[in-house]
């Protein structure tokens, strides 16, 4: 990590505005603003000479632990609006915590290159079913139920371990090809965030415990400096994104959501292969 003082200052306005910007998709889009902050803090740890394997772990475990708080933060203010289905979230829960737990314990016995390679696939997936399917067109008339439903929540906590999301990114585009309003959607994942951002950071703490690679002021693979300066500015910043969301037209909603997929998604693959 940096020890001048200018390099210091670069590295707190940089994890500043990485958490303003996540505060603000945790409410916007009820994806806990891993998509950016995974991306930066790979970029900021790989910046300062540390091995690409450790950046990425280092990024997802700190990414999920700066989930949550905000995750709880973005559900709140969901939640006070009435736009949580909690039927589908008490349903869904077990499975989701049984895929996180399996999603940490994978990430704890693969290289980096392979969770950043997962990161990308899985955005542009996402991105590109939400294009070509487009607005308005849904596969399903309803969720699934019975293990179907338990099989899907599983993945989704899977993956979001695996990526250091708070589930929006798979949940989101899961509910909407079932008929379900962007909005409820947004504020039901939010709430699955929650479920996520937990389990998944004490894995990534418990997985990198004895790794000699890690930067300074590292609990596992949890940095607490980024910790330390995301959290404050994304729990103030998640209220202000939950009130966008509420008031902006849904189909602007959706292109925000699919363009942040597209970027970070090529972005995180070029630098797994490129």
């Amino acid at each position: 990590m940096p020890t001048d003082g200018s390099s210091i200052l670069i590295l707190a306005a940089a994890l500043l505005a990485t958490g303003l910007a996540a505060g603000l998709l945790a409410g916007l889009l009820g994806i806990g603003g891993g998509i950016v902050v995974v991306p930066v803090l790979f970029y900021i740890f790989s910046l300062f000479g540390f091995d690409a394997s450790v950046a990425m772990h280092m990024a997802v475990g700190t990414s999920l632990a700066a989930m949550v708080p905000t995750s709880l933060m973005s559900a709140r203010s969901h939640y006070q609006r009435g736009a949580v289905d909690m039927a589908l979230f008490r349903r869904w829960a077990p499975a989701v915590v049984v895929g996180v737990v399996i999603g940490t314990l994978i990430a704890g016995a693969v290289r980096g290159q392979v969770l950043t390679a997962i990161f990308g696939i899985v955005s542009l997936a996402v991105a590109i079913n939400m294009v070509t399917r487009g607005e308005g067109t849904p596969i399903w008339p309803q969720l699934p139920k019975g293990w179907l439903l338990q099989l899907i929540a599983t993945v989704i906590g899977l993956l979001s371990a695996l990526m250091g999301i708070g589930g929006g990114m798979l949940s989101v585009p899961v509910m909407s090809a079932c008929s379900y309003p962007i909005r409820q959607a947004v504020a039901t994942a939010a709430a699955t965030g929650t479920l996520i951002a937990l389990p998944g950071a004490i894995g990534f703490i418990l997985a990198g415990v004895d790794d000699p690679g890690r930067p300074p002021f590292s609990l596992g693979f949890v940095n607490l400096i980024g910790f330390a300066l995301i959290v404050p500015v994304t729990m103030l910043a998640a209220p202000w994104g939950a009130r966008i969301a509420h008031t902006i037209n849904p189909k602007w909603l959706r292109l925000t959501f699919v363009l942040f997929l597209f970027v970070t998604g090529g972005r995180m693959l070029w630098r797994a292969f490129g």
